[in-house]
């Protein structure tokens, strides 16, 4: 670091494990980011639909852009340098965390929310990508800030070091991270132009069909082929897509509402009103993928023997579909000073 500051640590609650954790960091280490900043800076804003990668047996549906992405993206478009380490054995993890700790620094951590004991059972499931901080130590436990909780957390050395070394998708490996390097400056006028044009140009123009605008129309194609499907599993899928969308991280919705606070930030940065209206239409697109979850929810409850109207679905997100891409196409015209 430029200047390492020995400051007490001051955990907050975010709406992202990620994003929570890296905009923690940040403001730890003298550079107030929030998680809207880190989010957009990072140009996670993604959809993604791989029928050929299964999770829990369903395909792999995804509203962010892939796990550690934020961290990856935060570095390149800020200038940061993060030491990450992953380990093959468990002890050397442990080891390294808390020698780490002994130096009085603030540890990001990759871990299983399964086995994190503080997550109330009805949260837990296996996904191995949820980032937290380690902060301290005291006995047999470790501080940690989830950034999804309200509170602080305690977690026993061995809990989490079962977290940290959880095998299957997405196996954490023990990963570890700190920043080494912060800017002292950063060029927002510069920065915030090129971060909101990559990510729309991203949705956009993605040439393969399961990112972007175009694997939104795929997953819309999928459903309506629900209806030739065997209906128990059609309406597991339906939930399993409302369940990607609702309960995983933040969820579609959450995500498009996160990158319009940083549209409105964007703007206030940089005096731009073309932003804060963006902003506005961004906040309308997260409420359509609200009301699609509803519509699909509505569909899974009805009785076994009511037909579903698997093409109104798939229209209402086709709909959606077209007011992202309002939404992008809006701002990669917006002219900047």
């Amino acid at each position: 670091m430029n200047k390492p500051q020995q400051k007490t640590f001051q955990h907050s609650h975010f709406a992202h494990c990620e994003s929570g954790v890296m905009s923690l960091m940040m403001s730890h280490h003298g550079l107030p980011l929030s998680e809207a900043m880190v989010f957009g800076l990072s140009g996670a804003l993604m959809f993604a639909y791989i029928p050929f990668v299964k999770l829990g047996g369903m395909p792999l549906i995804a509203y962010r852009s892939r796990p550690k992405s934020i961290i990856k993206g935060l570095q390149k478009s800020l200038g940061i340098k993060m030491q990450m380490h992953t380990f093959s054995k468990s002890a050397k993890g442990t080891e390294k965390l808390d020698y780490l700790l002994k130096q009085g620094k603030i540890i990001g951590a990759q871990s299983s929310v399964f086995w994190l004991p503080y997550f109330p059972p009805e949260m837990r499931f296996h996904f191995n990508a949820h980032n937290l901080i380690v902060y301290g130590k005291e006995g047999d436990e470790y501080l940690i800030s989830d950034p999804v909780f309200e509170t602080g957390k305690r977690c026993a050395v061995k809990d989490l070091e079962k977290a940290r070394f959880v095998k299957g998708m997405m196996a954490p490996r023990g990963l570890l991270y700190y920043p080494v390097h912060i800017p002292e400056h950063i060029d927002y006028k510069s920065i915030l132009p090129r971060a909101i044009r990559k990510n729309a140009k991203t949705m956009l123009k993605t040439p393969v069909p399961i990112a972007g605008i175009k694997a939104i129309r795929a997953l819309g194609k999928g459903i309506e082929k629900l209806e030739k499907k065997d209906p128990r599993w059609a309406k597991l899928f339906l939930g399993h897509i409302v369940r990607m969308q609702e309960e995983i991280g933040t969820g579609g919705a959450g995500f498009r509402f996160i990158y319009a606070s940083f549209l409105q930030e964007a703007s206030s940065i940089l005096d731009n009103q073309d932003l804060n209206n963006a902003s506005v239409r961004m906040t309308a697109v997260g409420d359509q993928w609200r009301e699609f979850a509803l519509l699909a929810v509505k569909a899974i409850r009805k009785k076994k023997d009511a037909s579903i109207d698997y093409t109104a679905i798939r229209e209402k997100l086709n709909c959606v579909a077209d007011a992202e891409t309002a939404v992008y196409k809006e701002l990669l015209e917006i002219q900047f000073s």
